[in-house]
């Protein structure tokens, strides 16, 4: 059975990313299109045009040519989306590489695409200057004179962005998204989210993530919105941030929706200007979502769903469109889904678990360098296989239930983690959690839990609440308390750290 998008289609024709937001900034003029968070400089969307043209004319006179990679290195800040759009410009791809990774991860990234540009944040200039790279620009000082660069690029060839893989199931890989693949996911996402000009979003997500760039950051700019920027994150100063700019759209992983379900500093702020919270890049559950509609009754909460792969889009968090609780939404515009037996490759239908299929204009062309890894994900026909245990019901709503190489096998029968940990997060002494397997003689694994508390807690009362909530198969058999859960920028758990730390337990 094969799902398709109830959406009018997505036209990309021979659009560009930087040619999107070009368009809309010609006809925006002096709206604010970008403010910096922390100094409250704001930017026009003329003056964005115009000095992303000169980031075009200064890289390209600095030897950035057509087909080669400009890597960026900074927090969110204006002039990261000015220094990307240039490259873009300039006919280059560009790659983001978080602001939080070790010195050792930047010249891995950065020798794996063979970049020539190494654009930093000046805080970050003394180990950029060590990576290896042809040249190290300030971020602040790529900007020239005169108009970008005359060059033709092919959309639906030439690579615009090319973000790596968080590596949770194995190493980090280049993610390849032509401009096609970006376009299609920005017309997607302001189909979806319907962004205008009367919006204001604050940007979380890092920019050097997919779901920053895509989602917040280019869709925002490509609506004509005000996209205000947070350089480093922290809740209080993100809350006032949503407060003095009276945003109406709030955009984030995971640790932001659980904070507004459940921190007290909410309450302290006038947010009644959101209308729109959304949320992605791993699974929330169904109880903190409604928490946070609870404390935030002006906004709707809506959960949305995509891979690095698919340029963070495949099914849609609707504005306007009701969905059930837990729901991911349905099939993004021109997008198609089918839910497949892991074991024996046969569709499934409604109501039937199995590993989630995607085809549609937003799947990469390929990881960069890795022929065999693109042809495991993606087959002949185009489906990506997403690795998602899901559901999607007889309405086309879609209902994430784990990843399928993070199911915990309990004598045979299949635990899912998240479930666990969406149980553990309606304690009201638990802060955060992530479940995983330990090695187990009797019954081959056994779930255990990592647990944030936010008040006096203890183990074996812990497991006794949860204990009385699931089948026994499912009963969590351990529980430590640490003082954070490792996580991507995106809000995915980092589960090889927690599994090592159980392996060396046995």
């Amino acid at each position: 059975m094969v799902w398709r998008s109830a959406y009018e289609p997505i036209e990309t024709g021979d659009a560009t990313v930087h040619g999107t937001i070009a368009a809309t900034a010609r006809a925006m003029g002096d709206h604010v299109g970008l403010i910096d968070g922390s100094s409250g400089a704001a930017i026009g969307y003329a003056q964005l045009a115009a000095r992303v043209d000169r980031a075009a004319a200064g890289l390209a006179a600095r030897g950035l040519r057509p087909g080669d990679v400009l890597a960026l290195w900074a927090p969110n800040l204006p002039e990261w989306a000015i220094a990307a759009l240039g490259a873009m410009a300039a006919a280059a791809t560009v790659t983001g590489v978080t602001p939080m990774c070790a010195e050792r991860e930047l010249a891995g990234q950065l020798m794996d695409c063979e970049a020539s540009i190494l654009v930093a944040a000046p805080e970050l200039m003394d180990v950029a200057r060590r990576a290896g790279v042809r040249q190290v620009v300030p971020l602040g000082e790529i900007e020239g004179e005169g108009a970008a660069p005359a060059v033709a690029l092919e959309p639906a060839r030439a690579v615009a962005l090319l973000p790596y893989s968080s590596g949770t199931t194995g190493l980090p890989k280049g993610v390849m998204l032509t401009h096609a693949n970006v376009v299609a996911g920005v017309g997607q996402v302001r189909a979806a989210l319907k962004l205008g000009p009367r919006d204001t979003v604050v940007a979380v997500a890092p920019f050097a993530h997919v779901m920053g760039f895509v989602i917040t950051m280019a869709s925002a700019l490509a609506s004509g919105a005000t996209l205000v920027t947070l350089a480093q994150f922290a809740f209080e100063p993100y809350l006032e941030l949503v407060e003095r700019h009276r945003a109406t759209v709030l955009i984030g992983p995971p640790p932001v929706m659980a904070a507004l379900a459940g921190h007290p500093a909410v309450d302290a702020r006038d947010l009644s200007s959101v209308e729109l919270v959304v949320a992605g890049g791993a699974p929330v559950p169904a109880q903190i979502a409604r928490a946070v509609g609870e404390r935030l009754p002006g906004a709707v909460v809506r959960l949305g769903y995509g891979l690095t792969e698919t340029a963070a889009t495949a099914t849609a968090p609707d504005r306007e469109l009701a969905v059930a609780p837990g729901s991911v939404g349905r099939a993004m515009p021109s997008t198609e889904l089918r839910v497949v037996d892991p074991e024996s490759g046969a569709d499934l239908g409604a109501g039937e678990p199995g590993e989630l299929w995607v085809r549609g204009p937003q799947t990469m062309a390929g990881y960069l360098h890795r022929p065999d890894a693109t042809a495991a994900m993606i087959d002949a026909d185009g489906w990506l296989r997403t690795g998602d245990l899901v559901v999607i019901d007889e309405e086309g709503q879609v209902f994430v239930v784990d990843r399928l190489k993070e199911l915990i096998k309990v004598n045979a029968f299949q635990v899912a983690p998240a479930e666990l940990e969406a149980v553990l997060a309606t304690h009201p002494a638990v802060a955060d959690a992530a479940v995983v397997g330990r090695p187990d003689a009797a019954s081959g694994e056994v779930p255990v839990a990592a647990v944030v508390a936010r008040d006096a807690l203890e183990a074996e009362d812990l497991m006794a609440w949860v204990a009385a909530r699931v089948a026994p198969y499912k009963r969590i058999r351990a529980v430590r308390f640490v003082d954070a859960i490792p996580r991507t920028p995106a809000g995915k758990i980092l589960r090889r750290a927690l599994v090592e730390h159980e392996r060396q337990a046995v």
